[in-house]
C-alpha cells in the first residue's frame, strides 16, 4: 500500500486503522481491500497474530469483538449529525476522525 499522504509518513499503522474503520462501515475500496488481503501474510509475520488482516488489526489494538458494529453505529449517527448541519461527512473523513479520537493517543 503506497502511503504518500504526510499524515502517514511517521505512522503507517494509522492507515491500517483507517482501513479497518472503512471496512467496518462497508466503504473500503475493492482495490485497497485486495492490497490488504495480499499484505496479510506480512502482517501475520510482523505482529505474530493469525487471521485475516481485520483480525490482526483488532488483535494488535485489543479491540472488542463487537467493534465493527460499534463503528457502524457511530457512522450512522455522525452522518445524521452532518446532514442536520447541512454538511457532508465522507467515509474517509469519518475514518480519520474515528481513529484520531478513539484509537490513537
Amino acid at each position: 500500500m503506497v502511503i504518500d499522504n504526510p499524515r502517514y509518513r511517521e505512522k503507517p499503522f494509522l492507515r491500517l486503522l483507517e482501513c479497518y474503520v472503512l471496512w467496518a462501515i462497508d466503504e473500503l475500496p475493492l482495490a485497497r481491500a485486495q492490497t490488504l488481503r495480499e499484505m496479510t501474510p506480512t502482517l501475520r509475520s510482523t505482529y505474530h497474530v493469525e487471521g485475516d488482516w481485520q483480525e490482526i488489526i483488532a488483535a494488535v489494538m485489543e479491540l472488542p469483538e463487537n467493534m465493527p458494529s460499534l463503528i457502524r453505529d457511530l457512522w450512522v449517527k455522525n452522518q445524521q449529525i452532518a446532514r442536520q448541519a447541512g454538511a457532508t461527512l465522507t467515509p474517509q473523513q469519518f475514518a480519520e476522525m474515528f481513529v484520531d479520537e478513539n484509537l490513537v493517543s
